[in-house]
């Protein structure tokens, strides 16, 4: 196979990354764009040899990438991200082609804070500190050592941003990593080695290996000498990926499903309520923070759901490279088989189409709306991860709590309402790991970031990335028994 395909102009190399050198493999796997089906590639295709040889190249460029101060670290990550900005439009087009998500969002938001993740944890590394403090005279220094090889496994809806969520606190805490990118879009992770090695990161610091699922998954989240692991996916993969960690006992970071709610009362901001839920379209419905589970008061739910129809009809879909486009395509043809099942399903149930409930042309699913839904009922407690949300109605608080909290999934939810004091009420009852009130999608790094429940074990962004990705250590001293007399 050629060892560089050329996507949207681009040329993109199609081997692993592994020691600071390009390597093939025996077999390879097709890369097709979701926007039309076609073949942008074939992509070497990874098993236990090449997680071998990922792992062994992380660990031994540990020793040197630990010992390297700070400050140096730091600026091998603030030339990553200027590499980043320089390409932002080369990595936008060719996500785009991969993954199908907006072009216009990966050029003004998703490829921008690519570089700002970088930027945003290797300035914080340089403030991470934690203030001596003494225990009857003795002294206690808490350290953040870096842990040793890590295994990032990171999925296809946001391919690069996700990605480097984790690649860049784990380097900036002195750790190698192995990164194994969803096979749907595995592109850009492939360019980010080349820019990373643009930008003076050591041989064997980052490594990017290709391949499916389990072929080789299972050696990199199995071998002993990984020290951390994060994956970002679903539940199965997850449950596969914590059993074969289990031996080695090797510390997790998952970030798994959600089916988040979105809870509107009658007090709220109606036009703010009906914007806020057809934002969840985003991204073709392919977000795992998506509030799916549309729960409104009883008084304003015929309303919400004509504005919302209306709104929702006039979102346009189809390439995503074109800026008019709001909802490109499904990425794989099983996923969109995976949509569609959940919705005639729940339609053979007795739910209602609102709006949607069909394919269209290529890999395309109309924006969906469901009503007349049971609680119980696969749609409203499984993730569709497409562009299908469910409606149900409420009478009060504590029935909308006791919606809300009624799956086994704790990621996120979104309430909207006019009462500063019953979105501070419901917020607390909430089980999500992020609740945003009168707003959506906004994140920061400082705050930490995960889910409860079946969404997930850990919490990245800011100092809790650091917590993970470092061995913490306290180090004690007595005020006394210093041999002075060195001569």
């Amino acid at each position: 196979m050629p060892d560089n395909i050329t996507v949207a102009g681009v040329s993109v190399d199609t081997r692993h990354w592994i020691g600071g050198r390009r390597l093939a493999s025996a077999k390879t796997f097709t890369d097709h764009s979701p926007i039309d089906g076609s073949v942008l590639g074939e992509i070497a295709r990874g098993g236990p040899a090449e997680a071998e040889a990922a792992v062994a190249a992380a660990r031994d460029a540990f020793p040197d990438w630990a010992a390297t101060p700070r400050s140096e670290r730091a600026r091998v990550l603030h030339a990553i991200a200027d590499g980043v900005e320089k390409r932002i439009e080369e990595l936008a087009v060719v996500e785009t082609t991969d993954n199908g998500a907006l072009l216009r969002s990966h050029r003004r938001g998703v490829m921008p804070r690519v570089a700002h993740n970088f930027r945003f944890f290797a300035d914080w590394l340089l403030t991470l500190d934690h203030e001596d403090f003494e225990t009857r005279g003795h002294t206690n220094h808490v350290s953040w050592d870096p842990a040793g090889p890590c295994v990032l496994i990171t999925p296809w809806n946001a391919p690069l941003m996700l990605a480097t969520w984790k690649v860049a606190p784990a380097l900036a805490a002195g750790n190698t990593v192995v990164l194994k990118p969803a096979e749907w879009s595995p592109l850009t992770a492939s360019l980010l080695a080349d820019i990373a090695a643009e930008a003076g990161l050591p041989a064997g610091v980052l490594n990017v290996v290709q391949g499916y699922g389990s072929e080789i998954g299972d050696a990199l989240t199995a071998h002993p000498d990984v020290r951390r692991i994060s994956f970002t996916g679903s539940v199965p993969t997850a449950r596969r990926i914590a059993a074969s960690a289990a031996a080695n006992l090797t510390p997790l970071s998952l970030e798994l499903g959600g089916k988040s709610p979105l809870l509107v009362f009658a007090d709220a901001d109606l036009d703010l309520a009906v914007d806020l839920a057809v934002e969840q379209y985003d991204n073709a419905g392919q977000v795992c923070l998506a509030g799916t589970r549309l729960l409104v008061e009883e008084p304003v739910a015929e309303e919400f759901t004509r504005r919302f129809v209306e709104k929702a009809s006039a979102l346009a879909q189809g390439d995503p490279r074109d800026e008019a486009t709001d909802i490109g395509p499904t990425i794989h043809p099983r996923q969109l088989e995976k949509i569609d099942g959940f919705v005639r399903r729940a339609v053979a149930a007795g739910a209602r189409v609102a709006i949607g409930g069909h394919r269209e042309d290529g890999q395309y699913y109309a924006p969906t709306l469901l009503t007349d839904v049971a609680q119980n009922s696969e749609i409203v407690q499984e993730e569709v991860f497409g562009p299908v949300l469910t409606l149900q109605t409420f009478a009060g608080e504590d029935e909308a709590v006791r919606l809300a909290n009624d799956t086994r999934f704790g990621l996120a939810a979104t309430v909207a309402t006019g009462d500063r004091e019953r979105a501070e009420r419901v917020s607390g009852q909430l089980v999500a790991g992020t609740v945003w009130v009168n707003c959506f999608f906004v994140r920061d790094l400082q705050a930490p970031f995960g889910g409860s429940r079946q969404s997930g074990v850990g919490r990245e962004g800011g100092t809790w990335s650091f917590d993970f990705y470092c061995d913490l250590k306290n180090t004690v001293t007595a005020p006394k028994g210093w041999n002075h007399d060195h001569g």
